[in-house]
């Protein structure tokens, strides 16, 4: 069963408030997320995106408030449900969608597709398909800003089924004894795969697993996009102070399956529908909006027809893309330095 963050020590709710152009840019932020991966979902079925595919429907405050809180030169790196976190760091919805669909113009030129794509321009390190294989890498990009003196952290994604992998506590031990600019983000979506956090972890507060390395931690309701943010920006400041890791466990719900090819069996149509009706972080934001007399339901669809549009000449650009040439088998196999 889904359970929703608790307001406790170690839990943080948003106290802050954004600006108008601040809150605007978040609700577009994840609506294009949204719509980007409903597209994705649509040609998936179509047969146009083969092999595997995890949507990140219903976590889009969680990537959206945490690049929020860094800036273009901090690193990303996460695992395969990692859509979103490549139009957070900025990368063109576009090659996005034409990797997906294994096209030429794709970020990785189609050899990718869903799980592995990188941009060096956006300092984004990939998404990866190994369930906390990214997590030594996340560990190894800080240490090479600390290395060369740099003012940058990374911001390592990891999902809930994760945390109990071994070279998570490898990272973590490292990390704290050089004490490396780096934020592990928990995304805990309560569900690895098809198992509830409840059976699966023995200590539920993910936030707390770093306690043995001395790393600070903190709860986090990762369905509001302020709370995120806010939490973000202390974690980031602890790294970039020389502190050491920083470990922030997102309580958030994804509203499909574990990937297109799960049907989800393993929790209810209500439980869904009431973290959709009362937890949605899209219409968190637009309550604010509107409350906040910021923008009218007009705006608002005129933001959601915006954003259609993006995704849909996204969408049109991948099926009119090429495939990759056969010689593109040979290539990209060695990096000669």
């Amino acid at each position: 069963m889904a359970t929703t963050p608790k307001r406790k020590r170690g839990t943080t709710r948003a106290d802050n408030q954004a600006s108008s152009d601040d809150l605007l840019k978040y609700y577009r932020e994840m609506l294009l997320i949204r719509r980007f991966e409903e597209k994705a979902g649509q040609l998936y079925g179509m047969g146009l995106i083969g092999g595997f595919c995890h949507l990140y429907i219903g976590q889009e405050a969680v990537v959206v408030g945490m690049q929020a809180a860094v800036t273009g030169d901090d690193g990303v790196i996460t695992s395969y449900r990692d859509h979103g976190h490549m139009l957070a760091c900025g990368m063109d919805p576009a090659g996005v969608m034409a990797e997906l669909t294994g096209r030429e113009g794709g970020y990785s030129r189609g050899k990718g597709g869903s799980m592995h794509m990188f941009s060096k321009e956006k300092n984004f390190y990939g998404g990866h398909g190994i369930v906390g294989g990214q997590v030594p890498l996340g560990t190894g990009i800080a240490f090479n800003y600390k290395y060369r003196g740099q003012d940058r952290v990374c911001l390592t994604y990891l999902g809930d089924g994760a945390v109990n992998q071994g070279q998570v506590y490898e990272s973590f031990n490292m990390a704290a004894l050089w004490k490396l600019p780096v934020v592990y983000c928990i995304e805990n979506n309560q569900y690895a795969m098809g198992t509830s956090a409840q059976r699966h972890s023995a200590s539920p507060d993910l936030y707390q697993r770093g306690a043995a390395y001395g790393i600070p931690g903190e709860q986090v309701d990762g369905m509001d996009v302020l709370a995120v943010k806010e939490s973000g920006e202390r974690a980031v400041a602890h790294c970039r102070e020389g502190k050491g890791p920083y470990i922030l466990e997102l309580k958030t719900y994804r509203y499909r399956g574990h990937s297109m090819s799960d049907p989800a069996k393993y929790r209810t149509k209500d439980e869904l529908d009431k973290m959709r009706k009362e937890h949605d972080p899209i219409d968190m934001v637009k309550k604010l909006l509107i409350d906040g007399n910021i923008i009218d339901e007009a705006g608002l669809k005129d933001i959601d027809k915006d954003v259609k549009a993006e995704v849909a000449k996204a969408a049109e650009f991948a099926q009119n893309s090429p495939e990759p040439d056969v010689s593109e088998l040979f290539t990209d196999i060695l990096i000669d330095a």
